[in-house]
């Protein structure tokens, strides 16, 4: 845990400077800020300005700092890779500055364009996700955990291939939806990215694999 002591400040300081921005901008920015969006850009859901400014970036910290710490504390830690690792380490950062950014931007009244932001950014973390699973082998927290994975490196490391392949297919899909806006096309390439490999895993394991 002491060897990622600077990364984990790092990234945990990157991930508040939204919060920090949020309080110099306060004087400017709305009581009720739009916080959530559908497609066209339509705002859909609000926040009041503590919420949008100081919460969703202390509610993103304990994520960020309860997926990295049991991370760190999983026995089978030294069967992620260091390039998964380090993706584990800033994702969570990333996306918070990128959505808080945009939220500001919006506020303001600047063009922004939420849903192609939001889109691009799931689908870059898509690829990544997909470049870097097969990277992980058999552990506690990172990867598809499912009863059948963990019983078998077989059968692991076959569903990680399979689930790579549809990451890296889905990634470029979500930019696609980035311009067409569909909720349906957005639905359907995160539930077969899930279903597939799960079915596909159970499939193995009542082959005996």
């Amino acid at each position: 845990m002491k060897q990622y002591r600077k990364q984990l400040t790092a990234s945990s300081v990157v991930l508040l400077l939204p919060l920090l921005a949020g309080i110099l901008l306060w004087s400017r920015l709305p009581e009720q800020i739009a916080v959530h969006f559908g497609p066209g850009n339509v705002p859909n859901g609000w926040a009041g300005k503590p919420m949008a400014v100081l919460g969703m970036p202390l509610f993103l910290l304990l994520i960020h700092l309860f997926t990295v710490t049991a991370t760190l504390h999983d026995p089978k830690k030294s069967s992620i890779s260091p390039k998964l690792l380090s993706l584990l380490f800033w994702v969570i950062p990333v996306i918070s500055c990128v959505t808080q950014f945009s939220i500001y931007g919006y506020a303001l009244g600047l063009a922004v364009d939420i849903w192609l932001i939001a889109n691009i950014l799931v689908g870059v973390v898509f690829l990544l996700l997909g470049n870097y699973m097969t990277k992980a082998h058999q552990n506690y927290t990172v990867g598809i955990r499912l009863p059948w994975t963990l019983n078998s490196r077989e059968n692991w490391n076959r569903t990680h291939r399979l689930a790579s392949k549809l990451f890296m297919l889905g990634g470029p899909l979500f930019f696609v939806n980035g311009y067409f806006q569909s909720v349906w096309l957005l639905a359907v390439v995160l539930v077969l990215c899930i279903l597939i490999p799960t079915a596909f895993s159970f499939y193995l394991y009542k082959k005996g694999i």
